[in-house]
This record gives structure tokens, sequence and C-alpha cells, in this order.
């Protein structure tokens, strides 16, 4: 019995084949449209930073909708309100036909205490506890055909507009997020700072960042063409972006906006000559949105991992154990990765995502 074999030669590097008719495969884009937009959107966005800077009021504003309540007192006689826990929100918006699962993770002010100490320690767990709970689906012998994505994919951090510079605890809590989470820096409220200090203080902060090597979002790639490398450098050179939020309507010129108005004038919230707000929106809506969740994805996600898998690995396979000392075939990754002792997490943390949350 003769058997036929078909030997094909590879094409040049670079080499497009020409076709001689219509095929139809370029319809593909618009195939993976339609089941996304069936299937919807994720992204979870996380508010860092000290309390009474306009986190909750930023996001509201970002997202031009009452997402989140504010902490803000309403009268004098009030006493003060601050988020104590981590808190998530979430809500599913719709624009223009495509739906988005929008997940906002408010995180209690940091540095409010008299000790401060490891104060930042609960933020960073939470992070790795939704990749602990996102690689525990995946390792499952069952696992759902779309795992929910509770990942962190966006870490806005407030800066205080003191003018002066960055505190010790701001440096080393964008260390630590920086290794875990897409960090953008925001100046909170930068309407108290006039044009030149806001412009000190700017580089001040891009110094510290670069004295500190801490690397924030947008990455440097070499897969990104010259187009994305210009984008991405623009928005390096934007950081940290001097923003105002505001969730009040005010008028301008018959016009109504967004914005706040004191006695010296109106602040217009999506004036650039104002303030910094049209670029953040922009950068996290219209341009990186995707590339946030990838990013996450492939680079922090993927780090976390594979550190992890390694970790079972040396505590199921322990050098010099001998092969009759192996775990049988019936313990499988889901009970490994709960009970190793050599994750370096305790079987609370690596638990359901109700007891990752607690």
């Amino acid at each position: 019995m003769s058997s036929t074999s078909l030997i094909t030669e590879p094409a040049a590097v670079g080499h497009i084949t020409s076709l001689e008719g219509y095929v139809g495969f370029d319809t593909i884009t618009q195939q993976i449209e339609k089941k996304l937009l069936k299937r919807g959107f994720h992204f979870n966005v996380m508010v860092v930073g000290q309390s009474g800077l306009g986190k909750s009021t930023l996001v509201n504003t970002i997202f031009a909708s009452h997402l989140i309540e504010s902490k803000a007192r309403l009268a004098s006689d009030e006493p003060p309100r601050q988020t104590t826990e981590i808190q998530t929100v979430s809500h599913l918006i719709e624009e223009n036909g495509v739906r988005l699962r929008l997940n906002i993770v408010d995180t209690p002010g940091y540095g409010d205490q008299v000790n401060n100490e490891n104060c930042w320690e609960p933020i960073i767990k939470y992070i790795k506890d939704q990749h602990s709970a996102y690689l525990r689906k995946e390792l499952t012998a069952t696992r759902d055909r779309y795992i929910q994505d509770s990942r962190v994919h966006c870490c806005l951090f407030f800066i205080t507009p003191t003018g002066h510079a960055l505190k010790p605890i701001d440096i080393v809590v964008l260390k630590k997020l920086s290794e875990v989470v897409n960090v953008v820096p925001v100046i909170a409220k930068s309407d108290s700072l006039t044009i030149e200090e806001r412009h000190a203080f700017k580089q001040r902060i891009k110094s510290e960042l670069v004295f500190h090597n801490i690397k924030l979002y947008p990455y440097e790639s070499d897969e990104d063409d010259e187009q994305e490398q210009a984008l991405n450098e623009s928005i390096r050179e934007l950081l940290p972006f001097a923003i105002v939020g505001s969730e009040r309507n005010v008028t301008i010129d018959g016009k109504p906006v967004r914005g706040r108005k004191n006695r010296y004038g109106v602040i217009n919230v999506e004036n650039e000559e104002h303030c910094e707000f049209i670029y953040l929106r922009n950068f996290l809506t219209r341009t990186h949105l995707q590339d946030l969740i990838e990013t996450t994805a492939q680079i922090h996600y993927e780090a976390f991992r594979a550190k992890q898998l390694l970790a079972i690995k040396e505590s199921t396979h322990p050098s010099g154990s001998s092969t009759g000392s192996q775990p049988s075939a019936a313990t499988g990754p889901q009970e490994t990765l709960s009970s190793s002792p050599a994750l370096g997490v305790s079987p609370t943390t690596i638990g359901s995502p109700a007891q990752s949350n607690k």
C-alpha cells in the first residue's frame, strides 16, 4: 500500500503570495468583532492614594456617570467619611452597542494612620489574590469556556499636589505596585497649583521615578510600530497627568460643561489649557484600553503564573528526592496549587474569591 506525502516549500520571509481571485478570509475581523460584541468586554481599574484626593470623583468624571459614591462631606456638621477597606463596585455600561463590564476597586487611603508601616500590603495582596483566582480557574480539569477576569488592568495612583516632591511612602508604594500592575500616576486636584508650579512638580516627580528605577505604563516594546512608539512616547511625556475631577455642570458661554466654579473663574475639566483630564480619558478609553488588558495578561499575570508553577514544581519534586516519593497521578494541579507550602502564600489566599476579598 503506497502513501502519498505532500511536500511544501517554505515561502520566503516577508513574501506575500498573490491570489488569483477573491477568497473571503478578509472578513475574519468582522467575525471576531461580532463574537466579541456578543460576549462583551471587561475592564478592572483600581484607585490608590491618600484620603481626600477625589479618587471616586475622578472615576465618575472619566466614565461620565455616577458609578461610585464619593466620600466627600456634603455639610459642615457631617463627620469625615473615608474608605476603610477594599471595595469593588461593578457596573455594566454600554456605548454604541459595545458593552463593558467595569469593575472599580476602591482602596483605603494609605498613609492616613500614625503608623503606616506596610500599609500598602492589603493592596498588593488583593492584586495577587486576583491572579491566584484566575490561575486556579485555569488549572481546573473542567474550566469555564470564558474565565471571569478579575485581574486589575490599571491602577490610578493619586499624588498629593504639594508642589514639592514625592513623599517617601509614595516612592515605596509606587515601586511595589509597578511590579504587579500597570500604574498610571495622576496629580490630584491640580487646580491648586499654578501652571509654573505644576510643570516644576511634574519634572521633580519624573526625576525621582528615574532615580528610583520605577517603571510605569506604557512600557517600551520592540513589537510596537513607529506610530505606536510615538504615541507611547507622547504619553510618557505627559506623566503624571495633572487632572481635575468634577461631576457638576457649570455654564461657560451659554453651554453646560463639567467643571468647577470659584471666585477666580471657572475651571473646565475638558479644557486642555486648564488640566490634562482629556488626555487621561483618551489614554484610558480610546487608545490604550485593550493594551492595558493585554499587558496585564502577558506581563504581570504571566510573571506571577511562571513563579507559582515553578514553586509548585519545586515543592512536588524537591532536589535529592527519590522517584518513589513523587506525588501520585491522582494529585491534580488544583490540589497542588492550594496546598503547596512553597508558594509563599497561605491556603486562605489561594482559596475562593470570597476568601480572597476578606
